[in-house]
């Protein structure tokens, strides 16, 4: 493979409002995105880039939301392997999830607490980082 057919296809990266509207907007272009990159619309990984987006952004909006900033999603696509790259930055840092492998399941009778537990079975790989004293980025990455 050489370095022209490995190269990914230019990032996307958009800023969303903290808001519910946001979060549907990043599933919305993340999906539209990617057909544009040429995935076939019935590709597993849109369901599932789609999915992954929406659990990104929503707790980007519920646990890394600051009064008046936006979080921004990044988008990296590999057409030559197909893999996939979600990030989604807010400007909590101080609000960290938890680290892949170590989530538990919450009580049945929870009504949240199951998001991540979705990224981490439909990702390949996943994690966060926060070395930006005021943003913090979670990252999850999906193959084709």
């Amino acid at each position: 493979m050489n370095a022209e057919t490995a190269a990914p296809v230019s990032p996307f990266t958009v800023l969303l409002s903290s808001t519910r509207r946001g979060a549907r907007l990043a599933r919305t272009l993340v999906v539209s995105r990617l057909i544009d990159w040429g995935v076939p619309h019935e590709a597993s990984v849109i369901e599932d880039a789609g999915a992954v987006t929406a659990e990104l952004a929503a707790n980007a909006i519920s646990h890394g939301r600051a009064q008046g900033r936006d979080f921004r999603l990044t988008l990296t696509f590999v057409p030559a392997t197909g893999r996939l790259r979600i990030a989604v930055s807010d400007t909590r840092p101080d609000r960290l999830p938890p680290r892949p492998g170590t989530l538990s399941a919450p009580p049945p009778e929870a009504e949240n607490g199951r998001g991540l537990l979705l990224v981490e079975a439909l990702a390949a790989d996943w994690g966060w980082t926060a070395d930006d004293p005021v943003v913090k980025t979670v990252w999850a990455e999906l193959e084709q």
